[in-house]
């Protein structure tokens, strides 16, 4: 037994992964957060604490003893990720043996302009470990949540339903004209947290990037799996990449990014640029993830997405 230390640990992703472990009642979970300690009754095995991003010798002292820490600390306002190089820093004072960043998405950054910071932590922890390793860390990347594409039916306990290009429930789609063969990496989050508490226990080193398939399937393998699933096509509208580039492009639906996060009066000039931006990553082949653990953890059964999106559509309208 070990103390696991979660960064963002009341965020949704990391609420997935706490309950995993919390279930499994092998490890110490420390949960830091900018908020106060909540008021409900406290979990076995879990401790808060309230953290202070700005004041790395804080952070040290509260990571004290703990093994690993698995960060969800997201700075879309702060590309540098100051907050985050605290935490790190914080981390080697305390003596962690293991980190895993805020990544928790995609393989590739480009044209995901709100995930900058992830691309400023991977070169700090590269960095860090450039002449000796200062650090074991490891980026875990599942790709796209399968679990998007059951909204606006919940299929899973914390994740926020957010709309993306393909939507099932209304049977249609946005896509990059030409962009049917661009690959996408899908897992459910279920997998994701699966596979995380596996890697903690995991006595071996820890691979740089820690890729997860649940499965791989192209654009056009998607869309026709929600036709079958949905029985019927797909109302399915072709976007050239040029005016997805320069913000002149237009669609009869926009998906809204309505994040609790994000501001109302945001939310649609904002939506814009996120769809643009998963459209133009998709064509880049940026949301295609490696498999590392999945070739370290063979015995693993991953869900697959005809069977997981046929189950969370059976008898719906």
């Amino acid at each position: 037994m070990v103390k696991i230390a979660f960064a963002g640990g009341a965020g949704n992703v990391a609420r997935e992964i706490i309950d995993v472990l919390v279930a499994a009642k092998k490890h110490d979970i420390l949960i830091l957060s900018r908020k106060d300690t909540p008021t409900a009754a406290p979990v076995e095995g879990v401790t808060w604490a309230k953290a202070n991003y700005a004041e790395p010798k804080e952070l040290a002292q509260i990571l004290k003893g703990t093994h690993t820490v698995l960060s969800f600390v997201s700075t879309q306002d702060d590309p540098s990720s100051t907050a985050q190089k605290n935490l790190i820093d914080a981390a080697i004072e305390a003596g962690v043996k293991r980190f895993a960043p805020s990544e928790w998405a995609t393989s590739g950054l480009e044209h995901l302009s709100w995930y900058a910071y992830k691309g400023e932590i991977r070169k700090y922890l590269k960095e860090l470990n450039r002449d000796k390793k200062v650090l074991e860390y490891t980026l875990f990347q599942p790709g796209l949540f399968l679990n998007y594409f059951t909204g606006p039916y919940k299929s899973t306990n914390h994740i926020h339903m957010l709309e993306t290009p393909f939507d099932f429930n209304k049977r249609r789609a946005l896509v990059v004209d030409g962009g049917d063969d661009d690959p996408i990496t899908l897992t459910t989050v279920q997998d994701l947290a699966n596979v995380v508490a596996r890697a903690i226990d995991f006595e071996g080193e820890w691979p740089v990037v820690s890729g997860i398939q649940g499965a791989e399937m192209t654009v056009g393998q998607l869309i026709a799996l929600g036709e079958k699933i949905r029985g019927g096509p797909f109302a399915v509208e072709k976007l050239k990449a040029s005016e997805l580039m320069n913000g002149t492009w237009h669609a009869p639906w926009l998906p809204k990014a309505d994040h609790p996060s994000i501001p109302v009066e945001q939310v649609d000039t904002l939506s814009r640029t996120i769809v643009a931006g998963l459209l133009l990553a998709m064509s880049a082949k940026a949301f295609h993830c490696s498999d590392e653990w999945n070739k370290m953890l063979p015995d693993y059964n991953f869900t697959q997405p005809e069977a997981f999106l046929a189950a969370a559509w059976h008898g719906k309208p």
